[in-house]
């Protein structure tokens, strides 16, 4: 559902409300809304716009939200505004698991490439940077590791539960599938690797964040 009058969140704000649910959270699930940019969407508990600006859309994140099927249950969701008319095609040989990401097919691309049009409301690079820290902020104060098993996206967890691309289900599931890297000149990535990724680099910048040793991806 569409929130009309969305409220910005500070990053203090962001902290606070982390450690009031450390011990009750133990997953975060990264989410697009297939919406527009300006659009926070109430199913996820934080939404980042097209500049990366942070809305929360609950009063405490141990609320549960109905974002990721029989997961919803002490996890935490962030979505990215956008992806509205988005689509994709699976690779036409080969494992959608493993394949590889393309916005574009040439003679030349692989049989086993995935192809993705984001519509006219793609991933921004603000949105992206902005997702990232929020999970190195969020698993600093919970007490989370970065890892696969403790941050995933839906398309992850679509994949391990049966409905994500090329399972034939009506409603797979592709959201954050892959990203466009903005260290790479846009090249897309494994959406949940990058930012995971990058969320690692922020904790060690900022010294690991609250004393969580930051684990391989």
């Amino acid at each position: 559902m569409i929130v009309k009058r969305a409220k910005h969140i500070t990053m203090l704000e962001l902290k606070q409300k982390a450690q009031k649910a450390k011990g009750k959270v133990n997953h975060i699930y990264l989410h697009w809304t297939g919406a527009g940019y300006e659009q926070p969407d109430d199913n996820y508990h934080l939404c980042v716009d097209r500049l990366g600006q942070v809305y929360v859309c609950c009063k405490e994140f141990t609320e549960e939200k109905p974002h990721t099927w029989l997961r919803n249950q002490g996890a935490v969701a962030i979505a990215l505004c956008c992806g509205t008319c988005s689509r994709c095609w699976v690779p036409g040989v080969g494992n959608p698991r493993t394949a590889w990401g393309v916005t574009e097919i040439t003679p030349n691309t692989p049989s086993h490439c995935a192809l993705l049009d984001f519509g006219p409301a793609l991933p921004t690079k603000p949105q992206i940077e902005k997702m990232a820290k929020l999970v190195a902020v969020l698993c600093g104060e919970l007490e989370l590791p970065v890892s696969r098993d403790t941050v995933t996206t839906h398309c992850e967890a679509a994949f391990k539960d049966g409905y994500g691309p090329g399972s034939g289900d009506a409603e797979a599931c592709w959201d954050l599938w892959f990203l466009p890297d903005p260290e790479h000149y846009g090249k897309l990535a494994p959406g949940g690797e990058l930012i995971r990724g990058k969320a690692l680099e922020y904790q060690q910048k900022s010294g690991g964040g609250n004393g969580v040793k930051p684990v391989p991806r």
